[in-house]
């Protein structure tokens, strides 16, 4: 077996087609045809099954899969690794963040890493679930993860600072002329709430639980900037992390009482390389709790 047979299983999963696979990869289609089929003698099963809507992994397919997934990424991290030198890091970064953490921060950090190292590549997604996220931790798919809490070893686990939620106000709203709003003041308030399984709708939840306040919904979204958007607008409340708070809607953002906030993580693959270590450090430099950031916007 070969990392170039891996990949193009990869992409024949992703794409759903070998045709569509190649042009991914852009290679000929025979080419990758003749790579599957050989990966499938060599393992002695069927990889893909064929439907109606295209190729479709089988059973023993997903597994292999994510094993394939985490092979081709470490060789990835091997070669930035191998050729890094004093002035230049190429390869690849794949960076994760649990929904409405670091989205100040983190877009400094990675621009001052770009910058450093024009020629490294750098992936970056949101993951609404906890779970989803500490999961893609351990199959070692991630360089580098934000998230509030995590089961690695210290070694591997950096405590940043911590994320203040603030509640977002419509325009307008009578708890605007407070400097900080008592969470009991909220009680016969709609909420703009969010996906069930999302780590951001298990703090609101928990936050109203503690202090005996039934959430009445009005909508749930899935991006935080929707959500602040959405109360802003007067549909309801919301309760999300300050630097989540898109720029021009500072003024209906207040701090709540008592407090929210939830520990900020950066938890990093075991033997970091120095795309993980160079940005682990700019990260260790970014604010994570400005007061200043919470301040009514006059």
């Amino acid at each position: 077996m070969s990392l170039r047979q891996f990949e193009y299983a990869l992409a024949v999963a992703e794409e759903g087609s070998v045709t569509a696979a190649a042009e991914l990869l852009h290679v000929a289609q025979p080419s990758v045809s003749q790579q599957i089929r050989g990966l499938e003698r060599e393992l002695g099963v069927e990889l893909f099954a064929r439907t109606p809507t295209g190729l479709v992994p089988t059973v023993v397919g997903r597994a292999f899969l994510r094993e394939a997934e985490a092979a081709v990424s470490a060789a990835r991290r091997a070669r930035a690794t191998a050729r890094a030198g004093a002035d230049e890091l190429v390869g690849e970064l794949v960076v994760a963040v649990q929904m409405g953490f670091g989205t100040r921060q983190l877009p400094l950090a990675l621009g001052a890493l770009r910058h450093r190292f024009p020629r490294l590549e750098v992936t970056v997604f949101e993951e609404p679930s906890s779970a989803e996220l500490e999961r893609l931790c351990r199959r070692g798919v991630l360089d580098l993860a934000l998230m509030a809490a995590c089961e690695r070893s210290p070694a591997d686990a950096h405590h940043l600072g911590d994320e203040e939620f603030v509640v977002v106000l419509g325009a307008g709203h009578r708890l605007l002329a407070a400097d900080r709003v008592e969470l009991r003041e909220l009680e016969r308030e709609p909420w703009v709430r969010f996906d069930r399984d999302s780590a951001l709708d298990a703090v609101l939840l928990s936050v109203l639980r503690n202090n005996e306040l039934a959430p009445a919904t009005a909508a749930r979204v899935s991006q935080t900037a929707t959500a602040v958007r959405w109360a802003a607008h007067g549909l309801g409340v919301t309760l999300v992390p300050a630097s989540a708070v898109p720029h021009g809607h500072e003024h209906l953002v207040r701090p709540v009482f008592p407090a929210v906030s939830q520990p900020v993580i950066a938890v990093v693959r075991p033997a970091a390389g120095p795309a993980e270590t160079a940005l682990l450090e700019l990260l260790r430099h970014e604010t994570w709790n400005d007061p200043a950031s919470l301040s009514p916007v006059s």
